[in-house]
C-alpha cells in the first residue's frame, strides 16, 4: 500500500503543477489557488509517508 500511495501523492502534486500554471496562464486566480492547495495537500501526504517509512527501518 505505501508506494501506491507514493504514487499517488505524486500525481496529485504533478496534478496541482498542473492546475497552477493552467491558473495563471488563462488569469484564473481560482484555479491557481485550487492547484498550489493541491500540491500542498500532496506535500503533506508525503511527509506523513516519509515519517511512517523512518518508523518502519
Amino acid at each position: 500500500m505505501g508506494f501506491d500511495d507514493k504514487i499517488n501523492n505524486a500525481t496529485e502534486d504533478a496534478t496541482g503543477k498542473l492546475k497552477e500554471g493552467a491558473g495563471r496562464a488563462t488569469d484564473n486566480e481560482q484555479l491557481e489557488a485550487e492547484g498550489r492547495a493541491d500540491q500542498s495537500t500532496a506535500k503533506l501526504k508525503q511527509a506523513g509517508e516519509k515519517i511512517k517509512d523512518a518508523f518502519k527501518s
